[in-house]
């Protein structure tokens, strides 16, 4: 069954699970046992433009959509495993990728770092955050923020791939 879980009951067994209307009285569904397996959601940056330009050059997911960016320059916001794991990725499509990060120094481990630092296609901008999105129907730039001095910059990317975390999307229980 494909649809969208609005309530369960976890007082059970039986365990209740509604479809549809949350305030019905009875559940869609009563099952003996009951396995959530709810997923995730990427962290963003709440950006004004970001949500807008969602799949028009923004992504989280360099697996899915990376290949869309070959020949392309590709900013990766983050500092973590997640993060140099993608812009490792992305290397492989890329003209070039830029890691934009906050701090000077990276979280992600001694390995990944190693690998990244190393990697010819790969620039990091350190103390630096992005502060919008810039384009009309597609990504054409970054707007930058050094986080040192205030001094603004503009980073020209046609991709931006946030890997800042991920939040578990358990909400519902």
């Amino acid at each position: 069954v494909m649809a969208k879980v609005s309530r369960v009951d976890l007082s059970g067994p039986p365990f209740g699970v509604w479809t549809g209307d949350p305030g019905a009285a009875e559940p869609s569904y009563a099952a003996e046992t009951l396995i959530l397996a709810t997923g995730a959601s990427s962290l963003m940056l709440g950006l004004p433009n970001e949500r807008r330009l969602l799949a028009r050059g923004v992504s989280t997911c360099a697996t899915c959509d990376g290949f869309f960016f070959r020949g392309q320059h590709i900013a990766v916001v983050g500092g973590g495993d997640s993060a140099l794991e993608e812009a490792l990725f992305l290397t492989r499509f890329a003209s070039k990728v830029t890691i934009v990060h906050r701090r000077d120094s990276l979280r992600a481990s001694r390995i990944m770092q190693d690998r990244a630092l190393g990697h010819p296609g790969i620039e990091i901008r350190w103390n630096a955050e992005v502060t919008d999105v810039l384009g009309e129907n597609n990504v054409t730039g970054l707007p930058l923020r050094d986080t040192l001095t205030g001094e603004s910059s503009e980073l020209d990317a046609t991709g931006m791939f946030v890997a800042i975390g991920h939040e578990p999307n358990s909400g519902i229980v």
